[in-house]
């Protein structure tokens, strides 16, 4: 596939939001397939002994891998998270994989949410917004980006770091996740510092809901969502008083310890008001489509749970 190009996504002008919650009432489910493939790993494994280039047989393994659990897991979820890294170190046999991945992955009728915590100084965020979801302009035309629904997206550097991102996801009708509080041990050190007696998570939160009305969907919820760590429920109550109409993308659940039945607190706002991602667990399962569907039904059950109230 030429690099210049990127799978179509089939034309559709509502909000990142609000396709969401149609994809949520029609499959009822709120899980998101993660694709971190590893080479060599199960479903990873195969490649063309005829290729040459090692980069090109691991970047084979991989599409063909991931292509299998869309496949089998796919039928259970709305959304798939590729971890960008996960393709980048490929070369660029990997990125023409991850291409090849979003179209099969919008063929399945699923939403793709590319994952790469970008973050960078405006005219850098400018590129990394179309390089996702939108498209450069050059004086031989137009270069199409990877024609992702949704992306994740690094808040550290401030305000005028994420206006250009923003800005392309409007134009695109797309969401952007940005990391508020995350899944892994060490998020404690920075998010969780005071400033003024507050912690970092919570003034990210604040800045999140900030910027809701700019990707405000018709059903009141924003694809400008959070990045909040399924590992840490406790947090969840809080995070959701401060980012009522932010859809949260709820990593951690499964391989990280995480339990689907601790983040109820999420879905209060509404049934499609986040997404609970899973890899590990469901690569790695003998039955990768059993493994999906029972966590479908964890989450769908742990969600209607939380807004039904005590």
């Amino acid at each position: 596939m030429p690099a210049s190009r990127a799978p179509s996504r089939a034309a559709d002008v509502r909000s990142f939001a609000d396709r969401l919650a149609a994809l949520v009432e029609e499959r009822r489910s709120q899980v998101c397939l993660g694709l971190d493939p590893v080479p060599g790993d199960p479903p990873w494994t195969g490649s063309d002994r005829g290729l040459a280039d090692p980069r090109a047989r691991a970047a084979q393994a991989v599409l063909a891998g991931s292509l299998e659990l869309i496949e089998r897991a796919g039928p259970s979820c709305v959304a798939v998270k590729p971890q960008l890294a996960r393709f980048e170190c490929l070369g660029a046999p990997g990125w023409a994989a991850l291409e090849a991945i979003v179209g099969a992955a919008h063929a399945a009728g699923l939403l793709v949410i590319a994952d790469g915590k970008r973050g960078d100084v405006p005219l850098s965020a400018a590129a990394y917004g179309e390089a996702m979801v939108g498209s450069t302009t050059t004086p031989w035309g137009p270069v199409c980006g990877l024609a992702a629904d949704a992306f994740t997206a690094n808040p550290l550097m401030g305000g005028d770091s994420l206006e250009p991102l923003i800005a392309a996801a409007e134009r695109a009708a797309a969401g952007v996740f940005f990391l508020v509080r995350t899944s892994n041990p060490g998020a404690a050190d920075v998010l969780d510092l005071s400033v003024e007696g507050r912690p970092v998570h919570e003034l990210l939160a604040e800045r999140v809901a900030a910027l809701a009305a700019r990707l405000r969907g018709s059903g009141g919820l924003s694809g400008v969502g959070a990045v909040v760590g399924g590992t840490e429920p406790g947090f969840l109550d809080r995070l959701r008083e401060l980012m009522p109409e932010a859809i949260m993308l709820i990593p951690g659940i499964g391989a990280q310890g995480g339990k689907a039945e601790d983040v109820g607190a999420a879905f209060a706002p509404g049934p499609s008001a986040a997404l609970v991602t899973a890899s590990r667990s469901i690569a790695t399962a003998g039955d990768p489509g059993a493994a999906a569907e029972q966590l479908r039904e964890s989450v769908w059950a742990a969600a209607a749970a939380a807004r039904a109230g005590p």
